[in-house]
């Protein structure tokens, strides 16, 4: 199953997109701005089955402010597919894609890396579910 991930933020969508098995994450250019109508031609583009958005939460797991803009998001974007939306949590993705970018020198934008470590996430998780 071909899933996208969206780190969203008020001026741009972090993106990654798995392959078709669901097997690898792999970040592709932000979508600035953001808009439900990227995200759609996307989720067309390339075969998208499954969108999972990042959901801000604290370290103690409460949603702060950004939460209820991203379910607003979410909502929107449920609207507009005609594939399952769902949220995950994005706890530590930023602080991981900064690393990354440390690491590797990675040219991807720093939220389409947190986009592609939250959906391994993601991944890990539907893997550890179908088992």
């Amino acid at each position: 199953m071909r899933v996208l991930a969206l780190d969203y933020g008020s001026a741009r969508i972090g993106c990654a997109v798995s392959d078709a098995t669901g097997t690898l994450a792999t970040p592709i250019d932000a979508i600035e701005p953001p808009a439900v109508s990227h995200v759609a031609a996307l989720v067309e583009e390339r075969g998208v089955e499954q969108v999972v958005v990042g959901m801000p939460v604290s370290l103690s797991g409460e949603e702060g402010p950004q939460a209820e803009v991203t379910r607003t998001f979410c909502s929107e974007l449920s609207a507009a597919l005609d594939v399952p939306v769902e949220t995950w949590d994005e706890r530590f993705t930023t602080r991981m894609a900064a690393q990354t970018r440390r690491d590797t020198g990675a040219g991807s934008a720093e939220d389409s890396i947190a986009a592609a470590h939250l959906l391994e996430t993601y991944l890990v998780a539907l893997e550890s579910r179908s088992r």
